[in-house]
């Protein structure tokens, strides 16, 4: 099972970042050992802001197609969005909106399981509804959910893990859902 995770910002010190590579640590120890996860930086994918005038002129741009590509490639996704000022990053809403000039599906039905997190105790709560409530449209299969806050409280950043028990259970019930259909029907085959 290959498993793209990412955080939806630029930060480089993220702890959004962090949130998704502690998920993924929880599958390859706890729930498909043989799984490649494969975390990729927002930054990699920068572009100019998005622009119908800009598209026209010059096309779609290859860090789009090169990001909309590694989600096609991937069995499943992880996404923590952090939030900024109760919605999206600038830098990820630019590569979902190149992204989306290729396919509406950004996320091409893939299983997903979408995280937040931040400082505060709301968690970013107001970007992961706003993430799983438009997923649909856009071709992520929301497999579950999670926020984080107040993560400097909940999170171990020296053992990259969730410390408060309730969360880290939620979290591991998620990602099952996520591994669940993928294992299963690879036995079958």
């Amino acid at each position: 099972m290959k498993v793209l995770a990412f955080a939806a910002t630029s930060s480089r010190q993220s702890i959004n970042k962090q949130l998704v590579q502690a998920a993924g640590d929880i599958i390859k120890s706890d729930l498909d050992p043989s799984a490649d996860i494969e975390v990729i930086d927002l930054n990699d994918y920068e572009m100019p802001i998005y622009s119908i005038d800009r598209e026209n002129e010059g096309g779609i741009p290859e860090e789009a197609k090169r990001f909309f590509d590694k989600i096609g490639s991937a069995d499943a996704v992880i996404v923590s969005y952090a939030e900024h000022n109760g919605t999206y990053t600038a830098a990820f809403k630019n590569v979902f909106d190149w992204a989306s000039r290729i396919n509406m599906k950004v996320f091409q039905d893939k299983p997903q399981v979408a995280l937040s997190a931040s400082m505060g105790p709301g968690g970013a709560a107001s970007v992961l509804n706003s993430a799983t409530g438009s997923a649909g449209f856009f071709g992520a299969d929301i497999r579950g959910s999670l926020s984080v806050g107040p993560f400097g409280e909940k999170f171990d950043t020296e053992a990259g893990k969730l410390v408060d028990e309730t969360l880290n259970q939620s979290l591991r019930e998620a990602l099952a859902a996520l591994v669940e259909d993928r294992t299963s029907s690879e036995k079958a085959a």
